[in-house]
């Protein structure tokens, strides 16, 4: 029998039973932006973190970001800023993954955008 705690959204436990995720019963949780907010929905597993996110119209990040992600486009579209200026677009029923460490990224809206970011331990920078 596998024993699964959960507090909140987290759960405490190495291994991953099958589940099936209920979006609508998960919290969000408000982020501002320097412009526009961030909604998230998150599950925390041990070493995995799964979210859906959501940016208003007119988002911009208040923050570089250096962390790995896998990041899908379910709806709209958002801008992926790096900090060298280098601008990538992400529509729906696109993805783009990175390590930790390898890039600082920032994401940008005009409309809005829903994305499922999934992050967490495997993403770590390997030497």
């Amino acid at each position: 029998d596998i024993i699964v705690k959960i507090q909140g959204n987290k759960m405490n436990n190495r291994n991953i039973p099958f589940q099936t995720i209920d979006w609508t019963n998960i919290p969000k949780v408000e982020y501002k932006g320097t412009t526009g907010t961030a909604y998230w929905q998150t599950m925390q597993f041990e070493g995995l973190r799964i979210r859906l996110v959501e940016y208003s119209k007119d988002y911009l990040a208040d923050h570089w970001c250096k962390k790995g992600h896998i990041v899908h486009c379910l709806e709209g579209e958002v801008i992926n800023e790096l900090q060298d200026g280098t601008k990538s677009t992400l529509k729906a029923g696109m993805s783009y993954v990175v390590s930790d460490e390898l890039s600082s990224h920032r994401s940008i809206t005009k409309e809005g955008v829903k994305l499922l970011i999934i992050d967490g331990d495997f993403l770590k920078l390997k030497v």
